[in-house]
């Protein structure tokens, strides 16, 4: 894919998103991926305003992310923290001494009335990356879980109770008010646009809060490119995380043809795992079966190419 043929729109959460948004960022020209990322997720903890999935693409795509936690910096230090510990304030979550610059600024710069977007664009300049990184919003969103011990803010529920309460209701509140990234809504519409990419996110609470804004999910039905996701589903696990277990808990089948389902009124075309091709027959759209575990670099760049290819096919 040259830059006579466009750009290509990816919508992502955390860890496994930006492994493929890296793939992409990585085979495609520079300056023709445009990422969205989920911000659901955001809080505010010891007075800081904070963007985990934004930050974990951030670093990603800047090439300091840690390769064995999948978030936050390489190379980071901790002493903030146990000097904070040695305190008695709060430490479940957990804020590295590199990490702890971006919430710094990024508080900074939000009091002082500069939005989520343009700050965002500023670090990302800063970091050189060439991609854009665009909050799906910059209006509140926020996760929050009913469980089998109440309602839980996202991250008490994520990090704070290592995700064990049983889930039995997802909603964003804010979603309806809030507006989509002006910039987002424009490149749903482009001319230019060639496909847009579900990257191998959290369904239930990566993708759909970027699908609850108002208009998102009409403009993807409507949107002249083909959509494109890929399965975050390998033989009934989830590479990373609660996807699985939260799918089970709200009755959802944990298999890939689930997650094809969930994004049925959108979806173009699906790719799916080889571990994975007895369990997707029926499903409307087209599919294409490869190895979608991204274990280092050479995979994040084999799938982001499979995915390219299945877009053109569409």
């Amino acid at each position: 894919m040259t830059a006579d043929h466009g750009f290509v729109l990816a919508l992502s959460g955390g860890i496994g998103g930006a492994k493929l948004a890296l793939g992409l960022s990585r085979v495609l020209p520079p300056g023709t991926l445009m990422v969205v990322a989920n911000t659901g997720d955001d809080f505010e903890h010891l007075g800081l305003q904070i963007s985990p999935d934004l930050d974990t693409l951030l670093y990603t795509l800047g090439g300091i992310d840690n390769p064995e936690t999948g978030w936050g910096r390489r190379d980071e230090t901790w002493t903030f923290m146990g000097a904070l510990e040695a305190l008695g304030g709060e430490t479940w979550f957990k804020l590295g001494d590199g990490d702890l610059a971006t919430h710094v600024e990024r508080t900074r710069r939000r009091r002082a009335g500069e939005s989520l977007s343009a700050i965002t664009d500023d670090f990302r300049h800063r970091l050189r990356i060439s991609s854009r990184l665009l909050p799906m919003s910059d209006d509140p969103v926020r996760t929050r879980l009913l469980t089998d011990e109440g309602w839980l803010d996202f991250q008490d529920y994520f990090v704070r109770r290592r995700c064990a309460p049983s889930v039995r209701t997802i909603v964003f509140d804010g979603a309806g008010a809030a507006r989509p990234q002006p910039d987002f809504v424009a490149a749903l519409a482009d001319a230019d646009l060639r496909m847009v990419v579900i990257c191998p996110s959290n369904p239930l609470i990566s993708i759909d809060p970027i699908l609850a804004l108002e208009g998102v999910r009409d403009a993807l039905r409507a949107c002249r490119a083909p959509v494109v996701a890929v399965s975050p589903i390998i033989d009934g696990r989830a590479v990373k995380g609660p996807t699985a277990k939260m799918m089970a808990e709200l009755g959802m089948p944990v298999d890939a043809g689930s997650v094809a389902r969930h994004y049925r009124d959108i979806l173009d075309h699906y790719i799916i795992d080889e571990a994975d091709l007895a369990g997707v027959g029926g499903l409307d759209a087209a599919t294409t079966v490869t190895r979608t575990l991204m274990e280092n670099i050479a995979d994040r760049e084999a799938l982001a190419r499979v995915v390219l290819m299945a877009g053109q096919g569409v």
